[in-house]
């Protein structure tokens, strides 16, 4: 299978007040067409940083990164947008509180020209396992869940290839975190989707991604297989501390 997302010896570094900073270093990684990879980390790792390089949200300095066997374009456009989505961490502050989740979702419509809204919106309502009538509520009136499955919606309403998850159930309960997952599963194979998803918890990477790569300090520590999760198989010492800290919830 060829690799879908090629990113090769990727380096992102910021001007933070006169000085660099280099928030990723020299990151090699390749997803294949419709299976889900992980990058998992400490906050600072530079895992988030690499969702928001393929989007055009940060400075590449060095490196590629291709979609398709092809480099993306700058900056990004609708085309990107219509093939890439990105579900963010915090789905209060990413919906924006004054738009009916009707708008919310008839937006990118709008915005790329398609029709036939109102059948879409129910449809996507429906996908994410919403009522209906939540269609003209406003973000704050929903549960922290329910505004994720919002969120998940949205960027699935222009029917991209690739998710981009940041955190995506971090700021949600235990238990709706893995209501989320399992949605996420269900329409990833539903829809031949493909997910590059970020998260500081080895168990949430677990359930949801093929493979992983593991992130300290801006680079690449040690990749690894759902398999070698489950047999141990981990060579680095940070990555079998992240490991130690998941390992009630992984071998559960």
């Amino acid at each position: 299978m060829t690799d879908y997302i090629e990113i090769q010896d990727l380096s992102v570094t910021f001007d933070a007040k006169g000085r660099k900073v280099k928030a990723v270093e020299g990151v090699s990684l390749c997803v294949d067409k419709h299976k889900s990879y992980g990058l998992v980390g400490e906050s600072g790792s530079g895992k988030s940083t690499i969702l928001r390089a393929i989007c055009g949200l940060a400075p590449i300095t060095g490196g590629t990164i291709k979609i398709g066997g092809e480099a993306l374009p700058s900056p990004r456009g609708k085309s990107f947008s219509a093939r890439v989505q990105m579900v963010f961490q915090d789905p209060y502050a990413s919906l924006h509180p004054r738009h009916t989740i009707d708008r919310t979702l008839s937006e990118p419509l709008m915005i790329h020209g398609i029709g036939d809204t109102d059948s879409r919106v129910m449809k996507a309502l429906d996908d994410v396992g919403l009522p209906k009538s939540f269609r003209f509520r406003y973000p704050h009136q929903l549960s922290g869940g329910q505004r994720q499955r919002v969120a998940i919606a949205r960027a699935l309403m222009l029917q991209p290839e690739i998710l981009l998850l940041d955190e995506p159930t971090s700021a949600l309960d235990a238990s709706v975190q893995a209501e989320v997952l399992n949605l996420l599963t269900r329409l990833r194979e539903e829809r031949g989707l493909t997910f590059l998803m970020v998260s500081h918890d080895l168990a949430v990477i677990d359930h949801i991604c093929d493979d992983i790569l593991v992130m300290q300090h801006g680079r690449a520590v040690e990749e690894l297989s759902r398999e070698d999760l489950a047999s141990a198989r981990i060579s680095t010492v940070y990555a079998r501390s992240l490991f130690d800290a998941s390992a009630d919830r992984l071998l559960g």
